[in-house]
């Protein structure tokens, strides 16, 4: 699948717009709507922005599927609100879990 077409994919898959993406991202939208518009391939600090906003590593964005990790309902609720929550409810939630 190419970059940009895994990027909808996954932007698709949480309900957000480029506007969304591009805020969780920390890059402006005008560069996140050039890149669909022109065709073009993010650069690795981009893509690597864009992950982190989708809450996902470089990794899990290559990987192709064919290594299934396994989540009960417990963690796949947890992944799905973690996934609602900007930036600063994350870390807040990350420092809570920390001192747990």
């Amino acid at each position: 699948m190419a970059i940009l077409d895994r990027i909808k994919k996954l932007r698709d898959e949480r309900g957000w717009s480029n506007y969304r993406l591009a805020k969780e991202a920390g890059i402006s939208e005008g560069s996140l709507n050039n890149l669909f518009r022109l065709s073009n391939q993010p650069t690795i600090p981009t893509l690597e922005a864009i992950c982190a906003g989708l809450g996902i590593s470089l990794c899990q964005f290559f990987a192709d599927g064919s290594e299934a990790v396994m989540l009960n309902s417990e963690q796949m609720e947890m992944l799905n609100v973690w996934n609602t929550l900007n930036k600063e409810q994350k870390m807040a939630l990350l420092e809570l879990l920390k001192k747990m």
